[in-house]
Order: structure tokens, then C-alpha cells, then sequence
């Protein structure tokens, strides 16, 4: 299992693109590896002929270094692979299987011929229950019998106890209590929970956010902006110039204006030197939500590129990243995230640093409001005006209270006044 990406020591198996006994080329994708941020293409350095898969589609948390396929390089080299090669990890899963009870190990094994491995949650659950092996399915690698396999036969009731069909019947006139009771605590025990496997994207979010809470002392601040005139801004683009650009696109390049004009918030914190350092370039990571967990690709040098330039781009990398096709350096580094929610009835709301980054700005949505406003003459009077609620949370290391004020000072000039962002 190589490894894809530096935070990388875990992989799954996502797709085999070869098959044992094809040829192959050098530069010729093998296998896709779903990584810690990604789906990526393994690609062979070397040319030979696939002679045995080890890890079969579908191979969950192999850890990097761990053989995966094996290659030769002549097609009559693979008849000299042993046929008993096997995955790696099948060794220290059939030595975790020995930690159940050698008797009972023996009980469900002779029980059922056509499971050829059992998880020992699996094995657990059949215990537990008295369950009748030869009604059961396994779904899991190489024949596995999972637990979700025992749950949901459990659920759908077309599993019957190993126990109950070695008592003695009793009589139909007098049905026990226990027997009737039996089926309905089972059942109510299947319907208490349900696992919901997580991603490899996900295990590394709820690992990263969770070193992020408790190592970054956060530093949250707050501001409303009038969002008018990026409103009209907005329609004018599109109106007057056909050009077609969102709401978050104008955020992108105001943000990264005021990233620019205040190059102490551009910065990161360095654990090894303890200290702050800037960054050379303003490179906005956006979150985009995907069904395998929250990614964040990169908008690189956000401040020298043209509104209709970060839409273009926005809408590549959203594409690619829901995909799960975005390239290492599409998502690696960035120097400050944002978190936009202002397309659901979100008012906002606080979001948590992604290391080493220093600051993430979250969105909310923008409300109607009645506030005073001056006219041109001079005179108060009350308005309607859009707002939106703007929440910026940072390292404290990185950022005071002094250097978080100058951020907002500038992000606000440039809803109120537009055209800076065209400077």
C-alpha cells in the first residue's frame, strides 16, 4: 500500500483497474486507493504482469506498506506464485478471531460450511443470541460474516435459535412464556442501534477536528456586513456583462484582498519553532460537502485572480472533489478556510480551525433588516438593508485581538465599497 498523501498511513481499497494476469504498462493505473483525502489512481512504475491480487476489492484500513498485489515480470513467472498467498491483514484478523473461546469457535464453525470467516463481533452476536448458523448470508470480503450480516438477519426475522430447535417442543395448547417472549426481545435488541461504517475521509475529519479543539486555543470574532452592494455588484456582472459568478465567489476574493492588506492573518503557526510565520501566497481552501465527507480544495493565489476566474475554478474543484478525484496539491496546504452555509437557514455560526492552518471564516445567511441609515442629503431615516453574519475563528497564537480587528476592518471595506476588489 503506498502512500498517496503525507498524512496517509491507512488505505482502502477502492477499485481494481487490472486483473490477475494482465499486462502491464508503466504509467498504466492498477488500482484505485481511497486515501485520507481522496479516491486517487495508483499508477505502475514498471512494467510486468499482475500475477496476484492480495487485497481484493472492497479491502478496508490496510496500512501503508502492506503488500497489496504481487507482479512478475514474465507471464510463465505466475504459475510459480504460491496459490496459498494471502492478504496480509488476514493473519492478525484470524489471531483476533482466536480470542473468542476455543469451544465456541468450534461450536459455530462446524455450524455453518458455507461462511468461511467470521467477525468477532459476528461471533459475539451468535453467541449471544443461540443463533442457527445455516440461515445466515455472509457479505464481507473473501466470505466473511459480518456483524451487520447477524443484525440484519436478526431485523428481518429470518433467523431462527440454534436453541429452540434443540429443546423439545411444547405442547400448541400450552405455549411457554419464554417462547413467546424470545422472538420480541430479540427483535427490540436488533433495533436499538445500527452502524453506520465511516469513510476513510471521515475517520481523519473527526481525528484532525478533534487534535484541532483541544491543541489550538480558538479565538472567535464577529461582524455584520451589509451585503447590498455585493448583491447589486452581483446583478450587475450578469446583466450588463453576462458574466454569471455566486455569492461565495465575491466572499472568496474579498476575503483574500483582505488577507493580502493584512499579511499578519495570512500566516500559520509553527509547532516546531514555536513561532508565527506568514505565508508567500493567499491560498483559500473552500469547504465542500461530498458523500464521503467534507473536503477542502484550494484556491491558489486568490488575490491576484479575477471573480470569473475563482467562479470557474470553484465550480472545477467542486466537481472533482465530490468525485473523489481531486490531485494531492488540489487540496494539501492553504493558508485560510471558509465555510459557507448561507444556502441553507443558517444565521451563523462558529467553525473549527483545519491545522496548520490559523483562521477559517464562517458564513451565514443574509437577512432583511430595518436600521437607520443616512441619505444623501444628510438625513436619518430607516431602511431595509441585507445583512449577513460573518464569525472568523483563529489561533490565538497567531492571531490577537489587534490583528483579528484589522482583518474585519478591511473584509467590511470591501462589502461596503466594492470596487477595491477590482484594485
Amino acid at each position: 500500500m503506498p502512500a498517496l498523501s503525507p498524512t496517509m498511513n491507512q488505505g482502502n481499497i477502492a477499485k481494481w483497474r487490472k486483473q490477475e494476469g494482465d499486462k502491464i504498462e508503466v504509467g498504466d493505473v492498477i488500482c484505485e486507493i481511497e486515501t485520507d483525502k481522496a479516491t486517487l489512481e495508483f499508477e505502475s512504475l514498471e512494467e510486468g504482469y499482475l500475477a496476484k491480487i492480495l487485497a481484493p476489492e472492497g479491502s478496508k484500513d490496510v496500512q501503508v506498506g502492506q503488500p497489496i498485489f504481487v507482479t512478475v515480470e514474465d507471464l510463465e513467472d505466475i504459475k510459480s506464485i504460491p496459490a496459498d498467498t494471502s492478504f496480509g491483514g488476514e493473519q492478525k484478523e484470524e489471531q483476533t478471531t482466536e480470542s473468542v473461546p476455543q469451544a465456541d469457535a468450534a461450536n459455530v464453525s462446524q455450524q455453518s460450511s458455507a461462511v468461511s470467516r467470521i467477525s468477532p463481533a459476528a461471533k459475539l452476536l451468535i453467541k449471544e443470541h443461540g443463533l442457527d448458523m445455516s440461515s445466515l448470508r455472509a457479505s464481507g470480503p473473501r466470505g466473511t460474516l459480518l456483524k451487520g450480516d447477524v443484525l440484519a438477519a436478526l431485523k428481518s426475522g429470518a433467523i431462527s435459535s440454534s436453541k429452540e430447535k434443540k429443546a423439545p417442543a411444547a405442547p400448541s395448547s400450552q405455549p411457554t412464556r419464554d417462547s413467546q417472549a424470545q422472538p420480541a426481545t430479540t427483535s427490540q435488541k436488533a433495533d436499538t442501534y445500527e452502524d453506520i461504517p465511516n469513510s476513510q475521509i471521515r475517520k481523519v475529519i473527526a481525528k484532525r477536528l478533534l487534535e484541532s479543539k483541544q491543541t489550538t486555543p480558538h479565538l472567535y470574532l464577529s461582524k455584520d456586513v451589509v451585503l447590498d452592494p455585493l448583491l447589486a455588484f452581483r446583478t450587475e456582472l450578469k446583466e450588463q456583462h453576462g458574466i454569471k459568478v455566486s455569492v461565495n465567489d465575491i466572499i472568496i476574493k474579498a476575503v483574500a484582498i483582505a488577507l493580502r492588506n493584512v499579511p499578519e492573518a495570512n500566516a500559520y503557526w509553527n509547532s516546531e519553532k514555536e513561532e508565527s510565520q506568514k505565508c508567500d501566497s493567499v491560498d483559500i481552501s473552500i469547504a465542500v460537502a461530498t458523500e464521503k465527507g467534507l473536503m477542502t480544495p484550494i484556491i491558489r493565489n486568490a488575490d491576484q485572480k479575477t471573480i470569473s476566474a475563482i467562479s470557474t475554478e470553484v465550480k472545477q474543484l467542486a466537481e472533482k472533489a465530490r468525485a473523489g478525484k481531486l490531485a494531492p496539491n488540489e487540496f494539501q496546504g492553504g493558508s485560510f478556510s471558509i465555510s459557507n452555509l448561507g444556502m441553507y437557514p443558517v444565521d451563523h455560526f462558529c467553525a473549527i480551525i483545519n491545522p496548520p492552518q490559523s483562521g477559517i471564516l464562517a458564513v451565514g445567511r443574509g437577512n432583511k433588516v430595518v436600521e437607520p441609515v443616512v441619505d444623501s442629503d444628510g438625513n436619518e431615516k430607516a431602511a431595509a438593508v441585507t445583512k449577513m453574519s460573518l464569525t472568523l475563528s483563529a489561533d490565538h497564537r497567531v492571531f490577537d485581538g489587534q490583528v483579528g480587528g484589522k482583518f474585519f476592518t478591511e473584509l467590511a471595506s470591501n462589502f461596503s465599497d466594492i470596487r477595491r476588489l477590482l484594485l
